[in-house]
């Protein structure tokens, strides 16, 4: 199975936009890519992937460079249940209408 075109087109678009984005965040620190990679410990080339948003690179590689970069408390929020506007909605239509407690 190719996974590459199984992947939905939204996804791939935020990939490429995170890519760009921690591009961006470490040309404004002013770290060369070799130095970036090294810090994170991953070589340069899966520095360009990610950079790129490609689909294939690791999340922990991904979360690496996020440190590096200072932005790992960010990454931490992405699923968090505070943040989850479905979820939370889904919760509250299945709250009881009532509350009963036996006097017994």
């Amino acid at each position: 199975m190719d996974f590459k075109n199984s992947t939905p087109i939204p996804v791939k678009r935020v990939l490429r936009k995170l890519g760009q984005d921690l591009k961006d965040a470490r040309r404004r620190r002013r770290i060369p890519m070799w130095l970036a990679a090294e810090r994170a410990s991953i070589s340069r080339a899966t520095l360009s992937k990610i950079e790129k948003g490609d689909e294939g690179v690791s999340v922990c590689a991904y979360a690496k460079v996020f440190f590096i970069l200072g932005m790992v408390k960010r990454l931490e929020e992405v699923a968090d249940p505070a943040f989850d506007e479905m979820g939370l909605e889904l919760e509250a239509e299945n709250l009881p209408k009532r509350i009963r407690i036996s006097r017994g």
